[in-house]
């Protein structure tokens, strides 16, 4: 056990800490942009030639308009606070799929899809804001190369497991491996459902900052809830938060999120402290 506990500090010892603008929340990331942004760009590329892009030019039109308010406010945010570097790397661009799932992703850079069928529970522009500030707040706060960091993490730890328990018995073995993976793959679904709040929450904020109602946030969750009947898995097995918690998080933090979208709209007045 004393072996295990030693091989397990050292893997963590190794991962390199930074803190989430804004949020202040610690993340774990060595994956650099300069690994992930070239599969990144390629790999949206591939998904544009394979799937239809919607012949509605309305929709098409109004998530291109939103996408580019929001990409604007965040890049305003990064290059007033000595994230210009950073801000570089992105390569923004919104498309809009036909496709009836209900859903929308970005990928790390800034390449962001919305689907068809999702534009009925936005509803109006201002939920195309907070489902679009959604989306590029996981680019901002780089979540994927997080999860990315933390499945490699989780990769080593399984490998110092299994070296630290080498000289037990089998049975010792399987009672070791068995709670790490159970142990790490809930740890990675709270990683995931933490993701997901930090993208609500700064979402809220980039939404604000480009001039959209934040009280729309909350209500695309609702209409969410609404189609869905109000199911949900329970949150400990689940990778988001529930939709009740959601909607509750985000009327709650709405003043906190004008607060900060005024302060960093002011010219000259733009610092995160």
């Amino acid at each position: 056990m004393k072996k295990i506990t030693t091989l397990l500090l050292v893997v963590f010892l190794f991962a390199e800490c930074s803190t989430v603008p804004i949020t202040g929340r610690k993340r774990v990331n060595f994956v650099s942009d300069s690994q992930v942004l070239p599969a990144s760009f390629a790999q949206y590329k591939g998904f544009l030639e394979e799937n239809k892009l919607s012949t509605n030019r309305e929709m098409t039109n109004q998530v291109k308009s939103v996408g580019q308010n929001i990409s604007a406010a965040v890049d305003r945010f990064m290059r007033a606070n000595g994230m210009a570097e950073d801000a570089n790397q992105y390569r923004w661009e919104f498309n809009l799929i036909q496709d009836e799932t209900v859903n929308a992703w970005c990928m790390p850079g800034g390449k962001v899809v919305f689907y068809t069928g999702i534009m009925p529970i936005c509803d109006n522009e201002n939920g195309v804001a907070a489902v679009m500030g959604h989306e590029v707040a996981h680019a901002f706060a780089k979540h994927g190369q997080e999860r990315m960091s933390q499945g490699q993490l989780q990769q080593i730890g399984g490998l110092a497991v299994a070296l630290g328990t080498s000289g037990e018995s089998s049975q010792t073995q399987q009672i070791w491996n068995t709670a790490f993976g159970v142990g790490s793959g809930l740890g990675m679904l709270k990683f995931s459902r933490v993701h997901e709040q930090e993208a609500d929450r700064l979402g809220l904020v980039f939404m604000i900052m480009a001039g959209y109602d934040g009280r729309e946030a909350a209500e695309v969750w609702v209409r969410m809830n609404e189609r869905s009947g109000g199911s949900s898995q329970p949150a400990i097995l689940s990778t988001h938060p529930t939709n009740e918690s959601r909607i509750q998080d985000l009327r709650n933090y709405l003043p906190t999120a004008k607060k900060y979208a005024a302060k960093f709209n002011k010219t000259g007045n733009t610092q995160m402290k």
